[in-house]
């Protein structure tokens, strides 16, 4: 029987992508492992390999389509002996899996119905969705396995035909958690209202010169998160300036001495620094939210965040805590340059417990940043400006100042807590050396 192969879920947070280009072509033997496509996210083009062997039979989306959903069958794969004659009912569903995402027509004739194999984005118990391969499903709903109660060994936990060869049914019988189904449809919540449509916004412009641009997936992406951010997270800000003239000092003189190796560290490197150890210091800040529970984080991974076209990334700096400025500036380089060319795998932007956000090199003072979910808080970071202030004698001075905003999720963090880290944050910007204690 021909095998569909769906289209990947290849981040966290894809619900649909750009089959950017076929790396095979109809008539091609393929091997588990081999690279097939490649598939655009809605943060990176990333590869697709193959899960499953054999020849591809047909290839149901074409090249360069987007809004391509999870599961919808993009290509049919044959196995040994099968002859693409095979394919009709497997081609004839595609149209309307695009719809979808992928389920099949119900069987013709009057013979009895075959056992359904579990879907590819069924949930399980806990609420998170089972990702596996067409034959990994089929050969389950042979034996009559259930596919929740397997664990994936296949690229981000997908169950493949590997998982499910030796596996033996459990006692409980597969269909048992169908009958829950009509209780997880659950009434939505009243849509808010949206604000005119975008029909109508376009009858507000008319006679005016505008040009209309498309939403990539980054964009509505960003969209729908930070849309999300601002109406579900309480967000509480909290705001200091720090006095930067001892870090610019200390900054020249390691540079000086860095020079041979070329290391140039930025003061963001010592604001990631910083906020990394600050983490370590007040370890009821390094958590994130999740849904019913909070989890408490043990390394300082701060993500970043970088501007790239049509969007942003959040790369994140693992272990910030136990790096050396100099390799954190490094990593940093390359991160960026990276997320510039969305050459970034999926775990290298995600995860942390916070992000900093800088624009101090654009000239902005200060600003207030949204938090990016799960994270707790954001840093909002701006220019350094010199300014009258003053001193600890009483006399007045020039100082170089940065303004600094912390964006807190309240559920998380409460407000002495993140005055708190951010006393310490302040505190090692003016006193850079033990920050290489």
């Amino acid at each position: 029987m021909p095998t569909e192969i769906l289209m990947p879920a290849l981040s966290p947070t894809m619900e649909e992508g750009t089959l950017a280009k076929w790396l095979v072509k109809e008539g091609d033997t393929v091997a588990s492992g081999d690279v097939i496509a490649e598939i655009e996210t809605d943060k990176a083009t990333m590869e697709f390999e193959a899960v499953d062997e054999g020849v591809v039979g047909k290839i149901l989306i074409d090249a360069g389509t987007d809004g391509v959903k999870v599961n919808t069958p993009i290509a049919v794969l044959l196995a040994e002996g099968e002859s693409a004659d095979a394919i009709g009912t497997s081609s004839a569903a595609a149209p309307e899996a695009k719809a979808d995402t992928g389920a099949k027509a119900a069987p013709e004739g009057g013979s009895a119905a075959p056992v359904p194999p579990a879907p590819a984005s069924a949930p399980r118990a806990d609420g998170t969705r089972i990702f596996a391969s067409p034959l990994a499903r089929r050969i389950a709903a042979e034996k009559g396995l259930d596919l929740s109660q397997i664990s994936g060994s296949g690229p981000h936990g997908r169950i493949v035909k590997a998982d499910v060869a030796d596996a033996k049914p459990s006692s409980a019988p597969a269909q048992s958690a169908a009958p829950a189904a009509p209780a997880a449809a659950a009434p939505a919540k009243a849509a808010m209202a949206s604000g005119p449509s975008a029909d109508q916004i376009a009858r507000m412009y008319e006679g005016r010169d505008y040009e209309e641009v498309a939403l990539d997936g980054m964009r509505k992406t960003v969209a729908a998160r930070l849309t999300e951010a601002k109406q579900t997270i309480p967000h509480f800000y909290l705001r200091r300036e720090v006095q930067l003239d001892a870090l610019m000092a200390f900054r020249a003189d390691l540079n000086k001495q860095l020079e041979s190796r070329g290391v140039k560290l930025s003061v963001n490197d010592f604001i990631i620094k910083a906020s990394a150890m600050a983490l370590q210091a007040v370890p009821g800040c390094n958590a994130v939210w999740a849904g019913d529970r909070m989890l408490r984080l043990k390394p300082s991974d701060v993500a970043v965040a970088v501007a790239v076209e049509g969007g942003l990334f959040t790369p994140v700096l693992k272990d910030a805590h136990l790096k050396s400025l100099s390799a954190l500036s490094a990593e940093m380089k390359d991160l960026a340059g990276r997320a510039r060319n969305k050459k970034l795998a999926p775990h290298e932007y995600v995860g942390g417990s916070m992000a900093i956000s800088n624009l101090g090199m654009f000239g902005v003072e200060n600003f207030d940043a949204v938090i990016n979910p799960p994270h707790g808080s954001i840093l909002a970071v701006g220019a350094g400006i010199k300014k009258p202030v003053i001193g600890k004698d009483g006399a007045v001075t020039v100082a170089t100042v940065m303004s600094m905003t912390l964006s807190v999720d309240h559920r998380v963090i409460d407000g002495a807590l993140g005055a708190e880290f951010l006393q310490q944050v302040v505190s090692l910007l003016e006193n850079p050396i033990t920050m290489l204690a």
